[in-house]
């Protein structure tokens, strides 16, 4: 038995598929009793698997274990208290025939996937069937195994030549093409094209110019004009618009999701914008931060924000709060503030590693620039110094020959590191231009690194493992992939937990391991990384009537100091696969996601 997300999900169905579960608690008299039999059935029934089933797949039986856990934890009373939601009462009520508005499709879908992987029956098709023979020892054994793995790998390359990307050569004449048409537009030369500081003072700020560079849906011309009307943060650096495609086909969809503001995004800015909420200040920095443009949250490493603007802004900013528009011309810090910053870093010795982050700190000019690494450069604890930027990906032509050695010359062997870590999204984003300017850095001793922010626009079947091969081909290594924040008003952009681990269990560990060495991490507010790599980092506390999980996530600092948990719901299952669907995937091709907790 199995369902795949074009099922529907009600409560028939799923009272057909719980059948064994539901049975026993409808006569019960209280929610206490319904509980302890719930609980109870569970652990019988995973006994069963595993007693009566022995030829069972063993993978099975390991997702009816993990199921299991996932409901033993769901059904605790200690659940309802921190969900505000009881799974052990609308279990109840769906035994007795109790009608419940709150429970929607999501809720039923996720339940009837547990209960089946509870019960042994979750059949997932396997990318690529088992081909070597148990009987095959020692040589043959070997062929029999590359030729499985060679069949793995045509699979992946499969997949991944679905997605286009910037150093294709149809796609280089395209967008050779494109310069020259946004050149005309702008009556700009070669020269200028390539004068980063052009680029800056030549931003798209406004849906007319995008528009006559572009081709705009009714959808994203009405969310540009909402995002200026509203005042709201929106620039895209000329060389990033050549990047889309003059009339879009889809293949620079990431693209343009990460410049153009869907209307959501505006209606809720606009409520948060004024007041600073906990909403968009997700990572609660005004709590974290000692003394202006410094943020703490571990003992070694501060966040340094010279320059508290970008060359381009990014819809789902961090900072999106506290950004008021593209290279703002007060966004500088003064020389008394970034002085105060470092007289600050040098009386706490315990820090030794500074990430200069911003806003882009690339968008400050070398000299200025120069001056701050100078002033680090004379704080004797600091040995190492992060400069992150999205430059490589939004302005390349940043990146002179004298930029990279002025970065380089403070790099001091044995004595002081410098690397730089910076944020490609996308394939298509890989283009000559960031590889020249990759090139330049990496000559100059200087390591390079992403962070991916893991969006529905990235996050098909292999789309961001394609990724990986690029940024190693260019010489970026992969570093941290992001859970997208919890922000309300980015919802259009969040992807749930479970896929994030299904694309780094089934689709990044089918990459060479330099491909694939980075970190998924969901940011907890006001502490930090939270590593998605064991489940002793969460749980899965609760799961609401519209299917969203609850996750408890635990803190860094646990087994080290005291502090508090953090709860927070995540994206129904069924909703994202259906915005896949929606996209043309195949739902059928994600169905082990379910069971990734």
């Amino acid at each position: 038995m199995n369902h795949d997300s074009k099922s529907q999900y009600t409560v028939d169905t799923f009272r057909k598929a719980a059948e064994n579960l539901l049975s026993g608690i409808a006569s019960c008299s209280h929610l206490s009793v319904a509980r302890e039999r719930l609980v109870s059935k569970i652990g019988r029934m995973l006994s069963d698997a595993f007693r009566t089933q022995p030829g069972l797949d063993p993978q099975l039986l390991v997702r009816s274990r993990d199921c299991a856990d996932t409901l033993l934890g769901v059904l605790h009373e200690r659940s309802d208290i921190m969900s505000g939601f009881s799974v052990a009462q609308a279990l109840w009520d769906v035994a007795r025939n109790i009608p419940r508005d709150d429970l929607q499709e999501g809720f039923f879908a996720e339940m009837t996937h547990w209960i089946l992987g509870l019960q042994g029956q979750a059949l997932i098709p396997y990318m690529v069937e088992a081909s070597v023979s148990a009987e095959l020892s020692g040589r043959d054994a070997a062929i029999a195994r590359s030729n499985e793995l060679d069949k793995m790998w045509r699979h992946v390359e499969d997949r991944m030549s679905r997605y286009a990307d910037g150093l294709n050569d149809e796609v280089i004449a395209n967008r050779t093409e494109n310069r020259r048409r946004i050149c005309s537009v702008m009556a700009a030369s070669e020269q200028e094209w390539n004068d980063w500081q052009w680029q800056t003072s030549h931003l798209i700020t406004d849906a007319q110019n995008l528009g006559s560079i572009v081709e705009l849906s009714p959808q994203e011309q009405a969310g540009i004009e909402g995002a200026c009307k509203a005042h709201l943060p929106f620039g895209i650096t000329p060389y990033y618009a050549s990047l889309m495609d003059r009339v879009s086909d889809g293949r620079d969809r990431a693209i343009r999701a990460q410049v153009i503001p869907p209307l959501n995004y505006v209606s809720r800015m606009e409520q948060c914008r004024g007041g600073k909420d906990g909403s968009c200040d997700f990572m609660l920095e005004s709590d974290t931060s000692p003394v202006d443009r410094i943020t703490r949250r571990y003992p070694a490493i501060v966040i340094l924000k010279p320059f508290n603007t970008c060359p381009q802004i990014c819809v789902y900013c961090q900072r999106n709060w506290e950004i008021d528009q593209a290279m703002a011309p007060d966004a500088l810090a003064d020389e008394a503030t970034i002085d105060s910053a470092i007289d600050w870093l040098k009386h706490h010795p315990s820090v030794r590693e500074v990430l200069v982050t911003g806003g882009d700190p690339m968008a400050m000019t070398d000299e200025q620039l120069g001056r701050l690494f100078e002033k680090l450069a004379g704080v004797d604890h600091v040995d190492m110094i992060r400069l992150g930027t999205r430059t490589p990906v939004t302005l390349p032509m940043r990146f002179t020959p004298a930029a990279a050695r002025m970065i380089g010359s403070f790099r001091k062997t044995g004595r002081r590191d410098i690397a730089i870590v910076t944020h490609v999204e996308h394939p298509y984003e890989i283009t000559p231009e960031m590889a020249a300017a990759v090139d330049l850095l990496k000559r100059q001793g200087l390591s390079i690194y992403n962070q991916q922010v893991y969006t529905f626009y990235v996050s098909r079947r292999f789309e961001t493992a394609k990724l990986r091969v690029l940024l190693r081909r260019i010489g970026i290594q992969p570093y941290y992939t992001f859970v997208p924040k919890g922000k309300e008003e980015t919802a259009n952009y969040r992807v749930p937990i479970a896929r994030i681990l299904q694309e780094a269990k089934e689709e990044a560990r089918l990459l060479p391991g330099s491909r694939r060495t980075d970190e998924p991490v969901y940011n907890v507010p006001g502490l930090g990384k939270n590593y998605l790599r064991a489940a002793q980092h969460r749980a899965i506390l609760s799961l609401l009537g519209d299917g969203s999980r609850i996750y408890e996530f635990h803190p860094w600092e646990k087994n080290i100091a005291p502090r508090h948990m953090h709860t927070a719901a995540d994206v129904p299952i069924l909703e994202y696969l259906r915005r896949l669907e929606q996209l043309g995937e195949q739902s059928e091709e994600y169905q082990s996601i379910w069971y990734y907790f």
